[in-house]
């Protein structure tokens, strides 16, 4: 019997909270009681519809996971998250039928059974599910029941919600296990108290922002966990999806609210918990309590994984990026050999002859410093030939905009030429302060496929460089120099484009000090000109600056992808209309 034979009683026939069920006659016997449980929590990165791999490593970790009775994985951890619209192909769902069923039959061995993430389908819908597989079958499922649909998320356009859960019993324990956004509102595990559960176990697939790990050990588990009374496990994934990077930081919070055990952040790690019922009242015994990075740390390392991530599983051999002597440049190559390691990234110096002397030595030390191959490839040649193509047709016409902008386009094209004949990805180097007001060239310095730096304001940059050249990131192989990336100079020079002589970005922007808060305001707080006015800002900068957001909306439209740092990144979660003529003023 198949899963999906079983499935229509999940949406049709089942009653709220009740588990679809498919036992095997070994798994008939009544439940034991038990005062002791083993709990393994498996805090994996995941490959979006790669569902053979997936099992197989969750497999593998179940081998690892020697004395637990239990090992649980994140949230839709067999097919991966956010699966998008992969999800809706009808093959995908029966594939993960097949795979589910795989994993269930290995439990037949008595080792760990297993609580997995995934998706059924039941009389044409879809819902995110997990599985309790145990003695080889698939014996009870419990459907999500909250589905976010705000920021990053659109799963309302995929699942269908499930009842309010039931708890699973397990070993003649209750256990609630309200999924990912489950966890955030109270009358779901107010149902799961009122049901009878005595643990609550969270899978997860949270997306790293700043400041996240608060609210979820005080906004949410903090608040379940004072309002039930229960212990609480929350687990997360780890690892990048495209604009998305999973921190994991997965934790125990006993009913004292006190952490029994603090998984490390940006790791793949599994630990075997120890639960003991005390006195009617389950407890998880003391663990491991890792420290969790700080800002900028924790910033920097998302830059990292998500980076590693999109050039590993979409198999590029490595990065290329124009270094001009710049910040933004310099970050950029410093995040990718920390990712990818020295030997796959490439940066190319494309001198102009505005370029300054300054600019071609801070070039070449940045490169030193990394350990990175490093070519000159001059573009007097391609902008004399452009001058000379466009010279009739622009005769009696100052030198403007036009001719910068030909000068980036032209490093662009030179930089995608590279990308196609030797196979590298092209790393763009701008950051969320350009991008915000629209001072970056659309099809020149923004062609590329991945952006490291497109949630990153400007003063974030600076900050992420200092931190860099005084410490080493902890994430993975630490594949970047121990000492500094970066001459001190890239970071205290004024920043300039270098595309006419004494360029500054002062020039016709705000000092960043000043313009990144009113960016902040406009684009993370959705604020106001008047709202920012009161905050002390001069009104006709702030007027500006919401103008030249809203115009550029074109171009972040068709700019590539990059690491989600913040609440409202540019693409998933601020989708702004192209053609918009409100303003706030």
């Amino acid at each position: 019997m198949t899963l999906r034979e079983n499935a229509a009683p999940l949406a049709a026939s089942v009653p709220a909270g009740k588990a679809l069920l498919r036992v095997a006659a070994k798994c008939s016997n009544g439940p034991s009681m038990t005062d002791k449980l083993v709990i393994a929590l498996a805090q994996m990165t995941q490959s979006v519809g790669d569902l053979a791999a997936n099992a197989d490593a969750m497999l593998a970790w179940r081998d690892r996971a020697v004395g637990a009775d239990l090992i649980v994985y994140p949230e839709l951890q067999l097919i991966g998250y956010p699966p998008e619209d992969l999800v809706l192909k009808p093959a995908l769902v029966e594939r993960a039928n097949q795979e589910l069923d795989r994993l269930a039959q290995a439990t037949a061995d008595g080792g760990p059974a297993m609580l997995v993430g995934t998706v059924v389908a039941a009389q044409g819908v879809l819902f995110n599910v997990v599985a309790l597989l145990e003695g080889g079958a698939v014996t009870q499922i419990r459907q999500k029941r909250e589905l976010p649909n705000y920021g990053t998320f659109d799963e309302k356009r995929l699942f269908a919600p499930g009842p309010l859960p039931a708890p699973i019993a397990f070993r003649g324990v209750k256990i609630g296990v309200p999924i990912c956004e489950d966890i955030w509102f109270p009358f779901v595990t107010a149902h799961l108290k009122a049901e009878g559960a005595e643990i609550l176990i969270s899978p997860n697939g949270s997306p790293y922002e700043v400041d996240k790990d608060d609210r979820r050990q005080t906004m949410v588990a903090g608040a379940r966990v004072r309002e039930t009374g229960l212990p609480l496990a929350y687990l997360n994934r780890v690892g990048g999806q495209d604009e998305l990077v999973f921190d994991g930081a997965s934790f125990v919070m006993n009913a004292d609210f006190g952490i029994a055990q603090q998984m490390p952040d940006w790791e793949e790690a599994l630990v075997l918990t120890h639960w003991e019922k005390w006195d009617g009242q389950w407890v998880c015994l003391p663990g491991e309590v890792h420290v969790l990075d700080e800002r900028p740390a924790d910033i920097y390392n998302a830059m990292v994984l998500g980076l590693r991530d999109y050039v590993n599983r979409n198999r590029f051999p490595g990065v290329v990026l124009g270094l001009s002597g710049g910040i933004d440049s310099a970050l950029s190559a410093a995040v990718a050999v920390d990712a990818l390691g020295a030997d796959r990234v490439w940066c190319v110096m494309m001198p102009s002859r505005f370029t300054s002397q300054e600019s071609l030595d801070d070039a070449v030390e940045c490169a030193r410093l990394l350990g990175v191959r490093y070519d000159t490839i001059p573009i007097e040649p391609a902008v004399g030939a452009f001058d000379t193509m466009l010279g009739e047709v622009f005769a009696g016409r100052q030198r403007d905009l036009t001719e910068e902008n030909i000068q980036s386009r032209i490093r662009g094209v030179t930089l995608m030429a590279l990308s196609n004949k030797f196979g590298h990805m092209l790393l763009t180097t701008g950051n969320k302060s350009e991008m915000s007001v629209g001072y970056a060239t659309i099809y020149g310095d923004m062609a590329g496929g991945y952006s490291v730096l497109k949630d990153a304001y400007k003063t974030t940059v600076f900050d992420l460089c200092r931190w860099r050249n005084d410490n080493v990131p902890t994430l993975g192989e630490g594949f970047g120099p121990a000492g500094p990336v970066m001459p001190q100079r890239v970071i205290t020079k004024p920043p300039s484009a270098e595309l006419r002589p004494d360029q500054r970005d002062d020039d016709s922007l705000p000092p960043y000090e000043v313009l990144d808060p009113i960016l902040y305001g406009l684009v993370e707080e959705e604020l106001s000109v008047e709202q920012l006015v009161a905050r002390g800002f001069d009104r006709d900068t702030v007027a500006r600056i919401e103008r030249l957001l809203y115009v550029a909306e074109y171009k972040r439209r068709q700019s590539p992808p990059g690491v989600k740092l913040g609440s409202r990144n540019f693409g998933r979660d601020r989708r702004y209309p192209i053609t918009n003529a409100f303003r706030t003023l």
